[in-house]
């Protein structure tokens, strides 16, 4: 894990895709899901976070706890997303997101995630190393 990215961007464009959709061409409500997902990973991973690596050589790993979501307006096969992902508040052993889904500036869909560290072997909840909790801390001002 390296910090050296800290300022990066907070957001990730994704494009709708047939199997996004229903069959009205509305993005399925639970596939923003995965689109939070797909953001909150790839932010991780640009300030230096690597899941895999954090699973093999820590031992931790993140699980979903909570999440909130409220859907304002659809998104729709073709739209181009602007998924935004923020640390809204961080926990000794977990991350608390704020996340939107925009389309030209609109907002579809925002969410509050809250995700936490657990051990891989037993899944109970694990402290934050001391490196990435630094990351964190950086991230997140």
């Amino acid at each position: 894990m390296s910090p050296d990215t800290i300022g990066m961007p907070d957001h990730l464009n994704i494009r709708v895709y047939y199997e996004d959709t229903d069959t009205g061409g509305v993005v399925y409500y639970a596939n923003y899901l995965k689109f939070f997902e797909r953001a909150r990973t790839e932010w991780l991973r640009r300030l230096g976070v690597n899941q895999s690596e954090l699973a093999a050589r820590e031992q931790l790993i993140f699980v979903v706890k909570d999440v909130e979501l409220h859907y304002r307006k659809p998104a729709r096969l073709d739209d181009l997303l602007v998924v935004h992902s923020a640390i809204a508040r961080l926990g000794p052993a977990s991350i608390r997101f704020r996340q939107s889904v925009m389309r030209g500036g609109e907002l579809l869909c925002e969410g509050v995630i809250q995700v936490c560290c657990v051990r891989a072997q037993d899944h109970r909840p694990a402290a934050f190393t001391r490196e990435l909790r630094s990351i964190l801390e950086k991230a997140k001002n």
